[in-house]
């Protein structure tokens, strides 16, 4: 499955564009809340052990609806993107 968006003109370049999307894998919670990102996904993302992700959160009314992965060095820069995409799209 993959999802597009339309990019503002003013939008911030950075490593990843908010325009596009594409899910990677399905994940399983196991009982003590861990998750596990696939080998090759990781490969792919160039995640290391001891690096540091954000989850970052949308909420829909009172509950939250998305979950997205971002590295913890670029988190400013991405949510800022993200951000002003989805505000865009609202318009």
């Amino acid at each position: 499955m993959t999802c597009t968006t339309k990019k503002p003109d003013n939008a911030q370049k950075s490593a990843c564009s908010p325009a596009t999307c594409q899910v990677e894998a399905v994940l399983s919670i196991d009982s003590r809340g861990q998750i596990v990102i696939p080998k090759e996904v990781r490969k792919r993302a160039n995640i290391r052990d001891g690096d540091k992700l954000a989850l970052v959160s949308w909420m829909n009314k009172d509950e939250i609806c998305c979950l997205a992965l971002i590295r913890a060095d670029n988190l400013s820069s991405e949510v800022s993107g993200v951000m002003h995409t989805l505000l865009a799209d609202k318009d």
